[in-house]
């Protein structure tokens, strides 16, 4: 059963196509993604399929009686209210039924009749078909978990992150049929991306977004549609399965043009002749031509750029921190820390938010000074630092004069690159190289200053969440370009799959100004850090090996089963004291003095977290069978 169906939709702005006649069905229980460059009309598309966005021509339909839920991109919310008022406002009829029911309960206890057991009757059977029973519950479970504590804050006063996680969290509150998500991930440390991930691959909802996060597609896709060059191609399978499917595409086409290009030359003399041996020749030889001649010069966007930098050489002390600490009021972000930085090192610095990642960036590269300690920087070292802020470009200066302010050429090896090359490397075709900056997308300005660090030529190179609004065209190249830098590299990033190929080692963020070193990607860490958890798990409850899960159904039931009802009550409760012993125990951490009491509450700390993510989880997939 098609849950929607898009015919011939097309869209443009001015003069400019975006897309034109996309077609494609979604059926119940897909979990879809749509794979584009930017500035392709992803984010457009998904506002003309929820009806926030006119299209110019063609159909959308969605199966009748389904829910939907959506998540913007960047979402806006009336910055004069508080969270709780857009709780109460943003799902007005689920909280209207609630306190009536309430004042309906309130009413027949006083007065006990049966004017006031047909009105609670009534109510009751209303919330039974509006699943309202579990709204505030699954409410408190979903501002927990997206870390939203103070409803009574403004949302003028929160982040865009913030802002983001309150926006998701609304949209799964409502329990829709089928999710609509727009860059779902961006914002999300990891461990509330992996949290998510897990959600939705064990959920029955169908499911359609967009994300550049290739690990979070991989592993919750189960098929993708790829916009490319005005085609929407399908592929049914997950990321890596459509990676092998373009590629196998593109070798074809490229295969086409090579053989094109040989019968072109012969067209190509029979073109030149004189036009009395042309004559009477057939018309549609010559229009043959022209196609022949267009299929032979495909230009392929997957060329890569031969990178081996042609930067200053590093000198033997490169940089040294020495017993750095900071602080910011109570938060420390950085105790004691000491470390030698090495010629070619790969270093991935992950962590929740808050943490101090970007401040112990902004120390090393003395935009931060510490409170004690010392950096010292070696002589020969060039900085490149990406910071998430960016850049304020002149928005009067074209796309290439922007690059050629920096260099007209580039060395990399024994090669010499044009800003013009390098501008097409980075998926800047020709046609917008003497277009304005300020016309560019927020994600092509990402892009752009991306490309002025890296041909700064700089040796010791930092990225602070480079891949944020880069599509996934992007991200590969960014990546075949790290593979060839020979320089120090330090990267903060959010995205699993980029961290695992371009990073060879870790410092892990653990929050206190605590920084531990790991040899080895992301994934290897996940690895090491899953099997030290249950050893931990199996240690304290004394189990000798794991008990085995219960596999459920990924059918939608209509009710839940006796022995299901006895469980979801039981882990409310259970959810419910465990939130509680964990802010009991964080309150005891900052008390405690001696090490062994500390060790005990910290790890019996992450031991919740683990039973919580594992709870919260089956609770959340209880609740939606109602």
């Amino acid at each position: 059963m098609n849950f929607l169906s898009v015919d011939c939709i097309s869209k443009s702005f001015g003069d400019k196509v975006i897309f034109s006649d996309i077609t494609f069905g979604i059926e119940k229980g897909d979990k879809t993604a749509i794979i584009a460059a930017n500035g392709t009309g992803k984010s457009t598309l998904m506002k003309i399929l929820v009806g926030k966005e006119p299209a110019d021509s063609g159909t959308v339909t969605f199966c009748k009686d389904i829910k939907i839920g959506y998540l913007e991109q960047l979402p806006v919310f009336d910055g004069y209210r508080t969270i709780g008022d857009l709780l109460e406002s943003g799902h007005t009829e689920v909280m209207r039924l609630i306190r009536s029911y309430e004042e309906a309960v309130v009413r027949h206890n006083i007065d006990d009749n049966l004017q006031t057991a047909r009105e609670l009757e009534r109510l009751s059977a209303e919330m039974d078909a509006k699943d309202a029973w579990s709204y505030e519950q699954r409410l408190k479970q979903l501002l927990t978990r997206f870390e939203i504590g103070d409803t009574a804050q403004l949302i003028s006063s929160l982040s865009g992150g913030q802002i983001k996680r309150l926006a998701l969290a609304l949209v799964l509150l409502d329990d829709p049929d089928f999710l609509i998500l727009d860059e779902p991930t961006n914002h999300l440390d990891i461990e509330m991306v992996e949290w998510l991930e897990r959600y939705l691959k064990q959920s029955n909802k169908t499911l359609l977004m967009v994300t550049h996060d290739r690990y979070f597609l991989d592993r919750v896709c189960d098929k993708i549609f790829e916009m490319y060059k005005g085609v929407m191609y399908t592929h049914n399978g997950n990321y890596d399965y459509f990676v092998r499917k373009s590629r196998e595409r593109e070798e074809n086409k490229r295969a086409e043009a090579e053989k094109a290009g040989q019968l072109l030359k012969h067209e190509l003399e029979w073109m030149r002749s004189t036009p009395q041996a042309r004559t009477g020749k057939s018309k549609s030889r010559i229009d043959a031509f022209y196609d022949l001649k267009e299929k032979a010069h495909i230009q392929h966007d997957n060329n890569r750029l031969e990178f081996g930098i042609n930067m200053q050489r590093l000198g033997g002390k490169i940089l040294e921190m020495d017993d750095v600490s900071k602080s910011f009021g109570e938060n420390c972000v950085l105790s004691h820390f000491d470390y030698v930085f090495k010629r070619g090192e790969r270093i991935g610095l992950i962590g929740r938010n808050g943490v101090g990642k970007t401040s112990f960036l902004n120390m090393i590269t003395g935009n931060l000074k510490p409170d004690s300690g010392s950096v010292t920087v070696g002589e020969t070292v060039v900085y490149g630092y990406y910071t998430q802020k960016g850049i304020a470009f002149d928005g009067h200066k074209t796309v290439l004069e922007t690059i050629t302010d920096i260099a007209d050429y580039v060395n990399y090896g024994k090669n010499t690159y044009t800003a013009e090359q390098l501008l097409s490397h980075f998926m800047f075709p020709y046609s917008i190289h003497h277009q304005p900056v300020a016309l560019l997308s927020g994600g092509e300005k990402r892009r752009l200053y991306l490309l002025t660090v890296l041909v700064s030529n700089p040796n010791f190179l930092i990225l602070d969440e480079p891949t944020n609004d880069l599509d996934i065209l992007t991200l590969q190249k960014l990546e075949d370009f790290l593979k060839d830098y020979k320089g120090c590299l330090l990267v903060v990033s959010h995205d699993r799959f980029f961290m695992d190929e371009v990073v060879d080692q870790l410092f892990v963020f653990q929050g206190d100004g605590n920084i531990k070193g790991f040899m080895g990607n992301y994934s290897q860490y996940k690895e090491w850090q899953q099997l030290k958890t249950k050893e931990d798990h199996r240690e304290m409850t004394g189990k000798k090996k794991e008990q085995p899960v219960e596999k459920h159904s990924t059918e939608r039931k209509k009710r839940r089963t006796y022995k299901e009802q006895q469980e979801y009550d039981r882990l409310g409760i259970e959810l419910q004291e465990l939130e509680a012993e964990k802010t009991e125990l964080a309150e005891r951490l900052s008390t405690l003095t001696d090490y062994h009491d500390i060790e005990q509450a910290a790890n019996r700390m992450r031991e919740i977290d683990v039973l919580l993510d594992e709870k919260e989880l089956r609770w959340l997939e209880l609740d939606e069978i109602g």
